[in-house]
Formats: C-alpha cells, sequence, structure tokens
C-alpha cells in the first residue's frame, strides 16, 4: 500500500489542511493497495514477481479509523478485497501499530530501499556529497543486509550525540529491528523491497492524473483510477470490468 497526491480542484480541498504555505491543501491522495505472487527465482535465488501477476486498485478514499467507528475506512475495505483475490480470505489491512492485534502471525518487513535511504541521509549529514560519504553509506548498507545489527548501531552511537539526522536514524532503526532481518528474510524466500508498490503509485495515479495543468474532482479522479487500475493489472482485467457493467446495463 501507497499513496502519491493527485491535484484537485478548489473545490475538493476546501477547508482541508495541507502543505501550502497558508495551510491549506491542493492535493488529495490517492491511494493505491498492489497485490502480486513472487514463486520464481532469480538465478542467485531471490524471490522475483511472477510474469502478469500484478494487480492494482486505487481510489482517493480514507483509510482513517477511529476505534469507535462502527466500520472500517473504505480503503481498508480495498484492501482487504484485494487480499481475497490471493487467498487470504482472512487478511486485514494494517499499520505498524494495529498489526499486532489484528494480525499477530503477520511478517512485517520494512522496505529495504527506505531503510538504506535513511542511511546514506546519515552518511550526507556526517561527511556531505563526497567519497568518504558514499564509502561510509555502502559500508553500512552491507551491515544491514547481512543482518550485523549491533555493529551498524555500534558505529551509528559513535556521532549519536553530535548529529540529531543521526540520532533520529538510531530511534527508527531501534524501533524496527524486528522488521530489519533482511538475511532473515531472505532465506525464507521473502521479499524485501516495495518497488512493485512504488511502481504503482507512479504508473497508476501519477503518469495519468498528475500531468501539467490537471486539476480532477474526487468523482472524476476516482473513475479514471478504477478503469487505470483494471487496463494496468494482468489476468485480464479490463475484460472483466466491462462485462460486468454490460450486465448492469
Amino acid at each position: 500500500m501507497d499513496g502519491s497526491g493527485v491535484p484537485m480542484r478548489a473545490a475538493e480541498t476546501a477547508g482541508r489542511p495541507g502543505k501550502q504555505a497558508d495551510g491549506s491543501a491542493k492535493l488529495r491522495e490517492g491511494k493505491v493497495v498492489t497485490g502480486w505472487t513472487a514463486e520464481t527465482r532469480t538465478p542467485e535465488g531471490r524471490p522475483q514477481r511472477d510474469a502478469g501477476s500484478v494487480r492494482y486498485s486505487a481510489a482517493i478514499e480514507s483509510a482513517a479509523t477511529r476505534d469507535t467507528d462502527p466500520e472500517v475506512a473504505p480503503f481498508y475495505l480495498r484492501v482487504r478485497r484485494m487480499a481475497a483475490r490471493y487467498g487470504f480470505a482472512e487478511a486485514e489491512p494494517w499499520i505498524w501499530k494495529l498489526a499486532a492485534s489484528e494480525c499477530p502471525g503477520a511478517i512485517q518487513i520494512v522496505d529495504l530501499w527506505h531503510a538504506k535511504e535513511k542511511l546514506w541521509e546519515v552518511s550526507q549529514a556526517l561527511y556531505g556529497a563526497g567519497k568518504s560519504a558514499k564509502q561510509w553509506a555502502h559500508a553500512r548498507c552491507d551491515e544491514l543486509e547481512q543482518g550485523r545489527f549491533d555493529a551498524l548501531l555500534a558505529v551509528l552511537r559513535t556521532h549519536e550525540a553530535t548529529c540529531e539526522t543521526t540520532r533520529l536514524c538510531v530511534g527508527y532503526l531501534e524501533t524496527n529491528r524486528a522488521r530489519m532481518r533482511y538475511a532473515e528474510f531472505r532465506q525464507q524466500g521473502l521479499c524485501v523491497g516495495s518497488g512493485v508498490v512504488e511502481a504503482g503509485c507512479k504508473t497508476v495515479i501519477g503518469e495519468r492524473c498528475k500531468r501539467s495543468g490537471m486539476r480532477w474532482t474526487v468523482d472524476c479522479a476516482n473513475a479514471i483510477l478504477a478503469l487505470r487500475s483494471c487496463i494496468l493489472s494482468g489476468g485480464g482485467g479490463v475484460e472483466d470490468y466491462w462485462a460486468r457493467r454490460a450486465e448492469v446495463a
């Protein structure tokens, strides 16, 4: 699951907080859930997504649910439907804080590239953008991938008191340590990157809804995102989409 901002007409963002200088919003978040299988392996033995297995489902809708709400948010239902397509009838969508209670058996994995990005931010904060920064970052990323977590933290902590970026990174790593057992995850044949989801945000949402001068209403954007999800999903999704609508007509 991921999201990407979609430029909206002014009426669609009225009264909504945003990142503009005056606190207003020009975007609404288009959320996309992606499902795929990865039964095949690369020559190195790492899992790779199976050709034609990727499915998308996207919309501008809420993912927020309060404890007192009688029903889950619309995007949660979208995720639940996607999970059911892949045979996980009991699967539930989650974020980190809900995973333990909603899906106690689920394996949680922080995207490897996001974790590496944190280390690169530290390297630039410590050494700038030169050769030393690159060497330092590559060494730390190797420690992360190889499961030498204690060695990684030991190096970071030598800079923790003098660099705020490092201090924040240490906290991030300690919080997510159990989700960063990349060497172990790979031995189990699990994917450790979210590239398919990142690509989904770009291809499903960005390439169609974020072109120069575009301003959308929620209804029109959702109609386009539904159709685009079908077109880009493998397995005859667009044919099924039109067949269902022909039956209704």
